[in-house]
């Protein structure tokens, strides 16, 4: 029996799997989680500080922590940011073509 996936990229099988899209999005919430946790860290501010900062509660600030809740809005991001002394900043890349077979 052979292996289709032999030779191909990760991002190849996630998209022939149909589910590149929503392993990105996941991937990119839990990078900005992390991100925000650490400039929280580094600036030695707690969750309560920040709820306050960003004019939310500690359960709503508790849920853009969640590396595995995706639904946050581009506002609550911005007033995270704003929080912690940071701006965002958006990019949109060129997309390789997927090679067909």
């Amino acid at each position: 029996m052979s292996n289709p996936y032999i030779g191909s990229d990760f991002d190849e099988f996630l998209r022939e799997e149909g589910i590149f899209e929503e392993v990105e999005a996941a991937a990119i919430k839990k990078v900005l989680a992390c991100m925000i946790e650490q400039a929280m860290a580094e600036t030695h501010i707690t969750k309560s500080e920040m709820a306050r900062r960003m004019g939310t509660s500690r359960t709503q600030l508790d849920r853009l922590l969640d590396p595995a809740n995706s639904s946050v809005t581009l506002s609550t991001i911005a007033k995270a940011a704003k929080a912690i002394g940071k701006k965002i900043s958006i990019s949109f890349d060129e997309i390789h073509p997927v090679k067909m077979a």
